[in-house]
């Protein structure tokens, strides 16, 4: 789905990179059979690590494919999650923001979920400069003044507050919508999750009195 939805963008990518993790499932078989298909996508096949590799490991994937692209000219950068669909306007859709505002150094759609053909926000109390890591769209400029991402939870929460410190608007667009067929965090389990997400948070440098506030909402949840 996810590959079908980047072919039938209004505005494709120089060069999109799949970057197979590991996979034992058929996900080799299916990349290298798009690559085949279209000259424009490229596959890096990483060996299976064993074990989930939390915030770090999705990073980790993203600079094998940014390794590809290297000698590649750019303006802007996605970094996609496997398992999203979206419309074929959706980097049109992201790009004319970029286009609309100089200081818009990170942007991405809004992650969502399908309630029986209903597209409904996965986290709607999410501030509107908070980009999900799922979908992230760099300009050129901007990735290199942060000096990318860190192989560490809290990754996409990092790269935000180094954007904003440098005077970088950073957003999620609403009138982008990308359909997340996985719920965020199922693949670790909920308290490994939260686990991951506690780290992220003490490698981003919450204060305590924010993290003890949300330490108290999460457990109304």
């Amino acid at each position: 789905m996810t590959i079908k939805s980047m072919v039938a963008q209004t505005v494709r990518p120089n060069c999109w990179v799949i970057v197979n993790d590991g996979s034992i499932d058929q996900t080799q078989q299916i990349a290298e059979q798009a690559e085949r298909d279209h000259p424009w996508i490229k596959v890096a096949n990483r060996t299976d690590r064993g074990f989930r590799k939390a915030g770090g490991g999705v990073v980790d994937a993203f600079y094998e494919g940014f390794a590809v692209i290297r000698s590649i000219p750019w303006d802007y950068i996605a970094k996609l999650d496997g398992d999203l669909s979206f419309a074929a306007s959706y980097f049109e859709e992201c790009l004319r923001h970029f286009a609309q505002r100089n200081r818009l150094g990170i942007a991405g759609g809004t992650i969502c979920f399908n309630d029986r053909g209903i597209a409904l926000a996965e986290s709607p109390g999410d501030p509107k400069f908070h980009v999900r890591g799922a979908t992230k769209v760099y300009r050129r400029k901007c990735w290199e003044e942060i000096g990318g991402l860190i192989r560490a939870p809290g990754w996409d929460t990092v790269d935000e507050v180094k954007a904003n410190m440098l005077g970088w608007e950073t957003c999620t667009i609403s009138s982008a919508a990308a359909i997340h067929h996985r719920h965020t965090g199922v693949a670790y389990g909920l308290w490994r999750d939260k686990l991951k997400n506690g780290a992220g948070c003490y490698i981003t440098g919450y204060h305590p009195l924010f993290m003890f506030l949300k330490c108290l909402k999460r457990m109304t949840e």
